[in-house]
């Protein structure tokens, strides 16, 4: 890529891209044209406008700002592992845009205040659209409902106890009911902790080999079924976090098709990788929901190909060094994933002929804004300019010094992927630059 500026200026083309949008990458070359951070235009070719300057993205791929539904950035009260500054930077680094962040903080996001403090801190930082998640109760404590409306009005685009499932099922069915009403989803971690218990890893060949507490698939799937039943009651709309299980994605494909307002998302870990992955006992392997069977992560591929499973999310969940050091029973569950979501989809959907480019980039921006009816995850004129440049060949080995992320606790480290994002743009600003790939070309 023609690298020439010091500075990118307020109005400038992108000339020599292939153009990703709605799912279908195009195949002749084409033009942005962005001017005070909008998309002025877009098509094929490449118009001469005098005046304006010119970057040559070298026949890169041009798609939407990725969007993710599902990231952890700690803050605040756990900088150590993660803040807003260094979440939006592994963020931008990834080609996300737009983060949608779970409120397992301390303290809990369960107020307005602590909803605006986000949206202004992820401003502060300028490196991606920061869409807070409120807490449905106080403290994530299962026991009353927080006050849903305040924190729409200050920015809150769903509610979300996350890894500490509802179980009071009036409690769920109700906070459906009002979150329907505010336009804005329930979004749940299926998960019924009376089956799953004190499970460190998916119930099954390795955990009895291992001789570790296995983490049933009933356990999703009893939840989810619970989950869903309500929504319908509710007429709300539920939004499925981490599908892990063949039997998940079945009882959402059925829900859809009997009308029920469900979205769900699936992580790249879990179309990636098996639990065998954790016969060594590494923590660096221990997720939840856990690393499930072959015929799961096939289930979760199929569903992304078919529309079942909406959208690819990160579960982005950092850890520092010394807790993923603990033995795999003491470790905390969650792995980082920010800056690899794009080269893990190529690698394992897009190589493999399960998904083509455009469908992957879809799954990753497009379809994840509209579950969640977010204003981004779009290339059309009059939109905001944001927008990423891919090299959809370019191989690279994961490895720890790499990561923008304050935390290094990847699955895929010395892993070789291929994709990688080359820049990313927020607002017609440049948030990110590969310098490996400027140096390469």
């Amino acid at each position: 890529m023609d690298w020439s500026w010091e500075r990118i200026p307020s109005e400038f083309l992108v000339t020599n891209v292939r153009l990703c949008r709605q799912g279908v990458l195009g195949r002749r070359r084409g033009f942005l044209h962005v001017r005070k951070g909008r998309l002025e235009a877009l098509g094929v070719g490449a118009p001469t406008l005098e005046g304006i300057p010119v970057l040559d993205a070298g026949g890169l791929v041009c798609a939407p700002g990725l969007v993710d539904l599902h990231a952890h950035f700690r803050e605040p009260g756990f900088e150590e592992k993660e803040t807003i500054a260094t979440g939006s930077r592994a963020a931008a680094a990834g080609g996300f845009t737009a983060v949608v962040t779970m409120p397992d903080t301390d303290p809990t996001i369960d107020n307005s205040g602590m909803v605006r403090y986000l949206i202004d801190r992820g401003r502060e930082a300028g490196l991606c659209r920061i869409y807070p998640t409120g807490a449905i109760s106080p403290g994530r404590k299962g026991e009353a409902m927080t006050e849903f409306g305040d924190m729409v009005a200050a920015g809150a685009v769903g509610f979300t106890d996350e890894s500490h499932p509802v179980t009071n099922g009036n409690l769920l069915g109700n906070a459906l009911k009002y979150a329907a009403m505010l336009g804005v989803p329930i979004i749940t971690h299926p998960e019924d902790q009376s089956i799953s218990g004190r499970g460190v890893m998916h119930g099954g060949y390795w955990a009895t080999r291992l001789g570790l507490p296995g983490m049933s698939r009933a356990a999703e799937d009893a939840a989810l079924f619970r989950d869903i039943e309500l929504a319908r009651a509710a007429k709300g709309h539920l939004h499925v976090a981490h599908v892990s299980t063949k039997g998940a994605v079945g009882i959402i494909r059925r829900a859809k098709d009997e009308g029920i307002h469900v979205t769900a998302a699936a992580t790249p870990h879990h179309f990636s990788l098996d639990h065998a992955r954790c016969r060594d006992y590494s923590p660096l392997f221990k997720t939840n929901p856990p690393l499930r069977e072959t015929d799961d992560l096939n289930a979760i591929a199929e569903g992304l190909a078919d529309g079942t499973i909406d959208a690819i999310a990160t579960d982005h969940a950092p850890h520092t060094a010394t807790e993923k050091e603990y033995q795999f029973d003491q470790a905390p569950f969650g792995v980082i994933g920010l800056e690899t979501a794009l080269a893990v989809g190529i690698t394992w959907l897009v190589r493999s002929g399960l998904l083509d480019l455009g469908q992957l980039i879809a799954c990753l921006s497009e379809r994840p804004a509209r579950a969640l009816n977010l204003p981004v995850g779009k290339l059309e004129e009059g939109a905001e300019a944001d927008f990423v440049l891919i090299d959809p060949d370019r191989t690279w080995t994961v490895a720890s010094g790499s990561f923008q992320s304050r935390s290094a606790n990847s699955p895929y480290l010395g892993e070789t992927l291929t994709g990688k994002v080359t820049a990313t743009f927020l607002r017609g600003r440049l948030t990110w630059r590969d310098e490996a790939d400027s140096e390469s070309r």
